[in-house]
């Protein structure tokens, strides 16, 4: 048997409030029953399930695993949406044909927007 892709967690201080900030940059329903330690993204209709657990210390450092969304045409704009909802514009980049910029979630985490 195989291993398969179940979840992507997010250790992070405030579970609602995260999963709250990536259910509107994805426009996925948050699961019900979430509260400040534990949260999910859309279980029954998507996989991964995106999922949200409280701890008490997250590691410091660089991400050693982050998102990389595509935005198609729509790269601007999806850039200034993730910010209006709370996230950090870190950083644009331009490589090997490819454009997208690098961001950070309200708590920091990284992730990327890519597009044309």
């Amino acid at each position: 048997m195989a291993l398969t892709l179940g979840n992507i967690v997010f250790d992070c201080h405030d579970a609602a409030a995260l999963a709250g900030f990536y259910a509107q940059l994805l426009d996925r329903p948050i699961d019900e029953g979430a509260n400040e330690h534990f949260a999910t993204i859309d279980n029954a209709a998507a996989t991964p399930t995106f999922m949200f657990v409280a701890v008490p210390d997250k590691n410091p450092g660089k991400n050693v695993v982050h998102l990389d969304l595509g935005a198609g045409d729509g790269l601007t704009a999806e850039i200034e949406r993730a910010v209006a909802l709370g996230a950090k514009h870190i950083a644009d980049f331009d490589e090997y044909g490819v454009k997208w910029a690098t961001m950070a979630d309200p708590e920091g985490n990284l992730f990327d927007i890519g597009g044309e």
